[in-house]
């Protein structure tokens, strides 16, 4: 069995993001970079599948050498290999997904493995467009997962509830929180990782479908107001709302 986790390389959640001087990405100087923390179920579940049912594991990630710094720790929890598509350029979540899927193609693995977004862009539209591009089924925000011969019964995660669901392998499944609880690179796994390589490959240009022209802050909060503290300040209130912030 071959699991390959699509992982991602991230600005920390705490990280203070500033528009850069082009005025349509992000200022990278200064920002800490971190494994995209949903990709992290990912990998832990392909980690899991193997040890339970044995194979080799695979990290695959696109980007710039900064994404080394992410493999080595997909490396430190266990995966057995790594692979960087190297490509500085922007990409949108279409050209992104197609160069996964190319490489995906030539890996021929039995699961493909992302998290469920990535918290960067939060577009969560890769996983569903590499299975499209691949031709083989998509389960996303999976919380549950059991194999039963080539079948695989996944409960993903709806709006007001669970859904069950069966599907075939080969197989895209994108990890939401609660799959499982990923765990710590043990010290060994660590050291392993630093002399571990990492294959680099040239992914196809692909044009995006999608142009980012301009990026923004968002707008300062207003001060807030305090108009009473007991009942008699609900007619205020209620003007308030109505005329001012015409949300009634």
């Amino acid at each position: 069995m071959k699991i390959v986790a699509c992982i991602n390389h991230v600005p920390d959640t705490e990280a203070k993001v500033k528009v850069g001087g082009d005025g349509k990405t992000i200022d990278k100087a200064s920002i800490n970079f971190i494994l995209n923390p949903y990709d992290e179920f990912g990998i832990e579940a392909a980690l899991q599948l193997k040890e339970k049912n044995g194979g080799e594991t695979v990290a695959l990630s696109l980007g710039g050498d900064t994404h080394k710094e992410t493999l080595r720790k997909a490396l430190a929890m266990g995966i057995d290999k790594a692979i960087l598509l190297k490509d500085d350029s922007v990409r949108d979540s279409f050209s992104v997904a197609k160069a996964l899927a190319d490489e995906l193609k030539t890996l021929s693995p039995d699961f493909i493995l992302f998290g469920k977004q990535s918290i960067d862009y939060s577009d969560e539209q890769v996983p569903g467009l590499v299975a499209e591009f691949m031709g083989i089924p998509s389960v996303s925000c999976v919380v549950k997962m059991n194999l039963q011969d080539k079948k695989v019964i996944c409960e993903r995660e709806i709006e007001g509830g669970h859904e069950i669901v069966e599907a075939t392998y080969p197989l895209v499944i994108s990890a939401q929180k609660g799959l499982n609880e990923p765990r710590y690179p043990s010290l060994k796994g660590i050291m392993a990782s630093k002399t571990k390589p990492i294959e680099e490959h040239k992914p196809a240009s692909v044009s995006n479908v999608v142009e980012v022209l301009s990026m923004q802050m968002p707008a300062s909060k207003q001060a807030g107001k305090i108009v009473g503290t007991d009942s008699s300040a609900v007619p205020e209130m209620v003007r308030l709302l109505h005329e001012e912030a015409k949300v009634i």
